[in-house]
């Protein structure tokens, strides 16, 4: 089992979703977050007062799946949020020692589905 903790932009979360449903990836946690990398922000003026924003918006996207599950997902999630574009994001692939279903207490690979 593995987490795949993806950092995308907010405009290629619909992008993703779809390639991951085409993909037969269904299950998924988004979060709003901020962070920087290496385009570093950008500055703004408002009312004659230049303002620098280092923390830009992302999408957190989680998903927990089964080992069979992993490629097609990491794939998924690049053909989707790639623009050829520096903060295209990043995809971190975790080992998920344990998983438990709340409702039935199913664990393991079942519990992932």
């Amino acid at each position: 089992m593995k987490l795949i903790i993806a950092m995308i932009q907010p405009h290629k979360l619909p992008d993703v979703k779809k390639a991951l449903f085409e993909a037969e990836v269904c299950k998924m946690t988004v979060t709003n977050a901020l962070g920087c990398g290496q385009q570093m922000g950008f500055t703004e003026t408002y009312r004659g007062v230049v303002h620098e924003v280092n923390l830009l918006k992302k999408i957190r996207l989680e998903v927990a799946v089964n080992e069979e599950y992993v490629r097609p997902t990491i794939a998924a999630i690049i053909k989707g949020a790639r623009s050829g574009n520096i903060g295209d994001g990043k995809i971190f692939v975790l080992d998920l020692p344990e998983c438990i279903r709340i409702r039935t207490g199913e664990e393991g690979n079942e519990a992932i589905g």
